[in-house]
């Protein structure tokens, strides 16, 4: 096994906590009827590649509930979001300094969320938690989401990484199974069972 140089962090269930039925069980409790119909799922993850803006998601959205208000959609759709605990920024903190590491973070977002979060941990927080990484990559803003192989081949092309001394960690099976395809080494964390601080106790060469 090569030795890991560069690391790529997923940031959901990794290092902010999620709740990721909450969504859909918020909605429901307002529209009992919703359903996740292919035609909402698509539009889900166009807003995830950022393919139409928060005005046209919510229209979208408004349309096909019934007319559900802005904030009500807004509070489901931020419901999914919950803590960032300090140990896991203090443990990314620490592997930032020891400049052992070239760190990247992807993750697949969008901007109601980013927005929600920016908020939750005050400005100042969020800008020191970024300045940790080399790159700050977001779905929503590539143009591209996870598991499609092309973002994968982005981040490493780009970079100049060499997939063999890359570890990508992320708590969604296909990603890191589609990630493992071009080359990168992966960690599929379980959420609830593992946690990013124990990182350096998985079996990788460090």
């Amino acid at each position: 096994m090569n030795i890991i140089k560069n690391i790529i962090f997923d940031f959901g269930d990794i290092f902010i906590n999620l709740d990721k039925p909450a969504s859909l069980r918020e909605i429901c409790k307002l529209l009992p009827d919703f359903n996740l119909s292919p035609e909402v799922a698509d539009m889900n993850e166009r807003y995830e590649k950022g393919r139409v803006t928060t005005s046209e998601f919510i229209a979208f959205y408004r349309t096909h509930t019934g007319e559900l208000s802005e904030k009500d959609l807004r509070f489901c759709w931020n419901a999914i979001l919950k803590d960032f605990p300090d140990y896991r920024m203090e443990f990314l903190e620490s592997i930032a300094k020891s400049e052992k590491y070239r760190l990247f973070l992807l993750s697949n977002t969008n901007e109601m969320h980013i927005e929600w979060v920016r908020k939750s941990m005050g400005e100042d927080q969020f800008m020191k938690f970024r300045s940790f990484f080399e790159v700050f990559y977001l779905s929503h803003e590539m143009g591209m989401r996870k598991p499609d192989k092309e973002i994968f081949e982005f981040v490493i092309d780009t970079n100049q990484l060499e997939a063999a001394n890359t570890l990508f960690i992320d708590d969604t099976p296909e990603n890191t199974e589609a990630a493992a395809l071009t080359g990168l080494q992966t960690w599929n964390l379980i959420p609830g069972k593992e946690d990013i601080v124990q990182l350096f106790e998985k079996n990788y060469r460090f």
